[in-house]
């Protein structure tokens, strides 16, 4: 009888042909399923083949069962990783916080700190006693290569959706320039327009505290506010109006507004291969887990469903013929009784490996220590002190 190293492609898929222990197993598997099924009192119609092929299959589903723990366990650390070329199997990765950086990326953007999306910087052309302008038609790139364009018609083919209005450049002349300091309009006009810093004419300089500096500006601006036409926007639509109406030549000129166009989880603004890297289950890379690396429970659950897929197959070829006539009698067949035993045998196991792999994802086994380290302290609690002279905390 050829044995699994002599027999040509003795499995489907030849996962495990290779495998000098997964072959030595494989001999051993036909005589411990044919005794199983009482071979040696009744021919069990099962070729080694056939049984070789349940062995495979077995192997290869004790490796779903152990990558599904590993995926729900390590998923986050791996996404975005490129997966072309890896092979996780049997690694223990580090853990990493780029999966909860990453889903705060939108935070980060919407506070002006970073994201993952640019801003463009636009102007308006502001006129003489208009107040309304039309941001999707009017207003324009204020610089680079496409300065001067239509900052809707350059956005790209697909993302031409509402833009998010970030910020309006339109402010109120600082109090602290006007009336704070007690300089000319020479010194305020070259400390706002050329950062030089504002003094006054003389050479005697008054120190008084910071606060009323503070209180004196905010004063001053609440004053202005109210007494004058406050300067404010607001955007209904597509329309940004402004406040006051410009009527002065020192009102009119460019208005700047710096606006977000639409954004697409797969188009940020920087170039990112993490975009086709691995992107969950199906894409993380896990291969079959080596026979020769699996111990000896493994191995004895492989044995168990390599015993149930052969009941089942062994019942699924009896079950072709109820009955097989003989002399004076019929031979009653039990495909039934196998094929339901069978089908049983590998529920349990399935359900039994279930179980024992749940409680030992990461999460569970964190439990497990925490629960561990609070009842040791519990225990602590009532060590006597040798003497008074031991300190014990908890």
């Amino acid at each position: 009888m050829t044995s699994f190293s002599q027999t040509i492609s003795p499995t489907p898929f030849g996962f495990f042909d290779s495998d000098v222990i997964f072959q030595s197993e494989a001999n051993a598997m036909v005589t411990f399923v044919k005794r199983k099924l009482g071979d040696d009192v009744l021919s069990v119609e099962l070729t080694r083949k056939e049984i070789w092929a349940c062995f495979e299959e077995s192997c290869c589903e004790y490796s779903r069962f152990i990558h599904e723990t590993k995926i729900t366990s390590e998923m986050t650390n791996v996404l975005g990783l490129p997966k072309d070329g890896q092979d996780f199997t049997n690694k223990y990765s580090q853990s990493s916080l780029d999966f909860l950086i990453r889903k705060a990326e939108p935070y980060a953007n919407e506070s002006f700190v970073g994201g993952s999306y640019n801003a463009t910087l636009g102007y308006l052309d502001m006129e003489s006693n208009r107040q309304d302008y039309d941001l999707y038609e009017e207003l324009k790139i204020a610089s680079g290569s496409n300065a001067g364009s239509s900052v809707f018609d350059m956005l790209p083919t697909g993302s031409k959706g509402k833009m998010k209005i970030v910020e309006v450049f339109h402010f109120e002349p600082l109090a602290a320039q006007s009336f704070l300091l007690n300089a000319s309009n020479v010194t305020n006009f070259l400390a706002t327009n050329f950062n030089y810093e504002s003094y006054v004419n003389s050479t005697v300089f008054y120190v008084l505290p910071i606060f009323e500096d503070v209180l004196r500006r905010g004063m001053l601006e609440s004053a202005s506010r109210v007494r004058r036409s406050n300067y404010s926007y607001e955007v209904l639509g597509t329309k940004l109006r402004i406040y006051p109406i410009p009527v002065s030549s020192l009102q009119v000129g460019r208005l700047y507004v710096k606006v977000m166009p639409p954004k697409s989880p797969y188009n940020p603004a920087y170039t990112d291969d993490s975009l086709s890297g691995i992107s969950g289950p199906s894409t993380f890379p896990l291969g079959n887990i080596p026979f020769t690396s699996i111990n000896q429970p493994g191995r004895q659950w492989i044995r168990q469903y390599t015993l149930a897929l052969c009941k089942e197959l062994l019942g699924l070829i009896r079950s072709k013929f109820q009955t097989i006539p003989i002399p004076n009698a019929d031979l009653q067949l039990n495909g039934e009784a196998l094929l339901t035993q069978g089908r049983e045998d590998k529920e349990k196991l399935a359900i039994q490996m279930k179980e024992f792999l749940a409680n030992l994802t990461h999460q569970k086994l964190m439990e497990a220590d925490a629960l561990a380290a609070e009842n040791l302290q519990k225990q602590l609690r009532y060590i006597p002190m040798p003497l008074g002279k031991s300190v014990i905390i908890g």
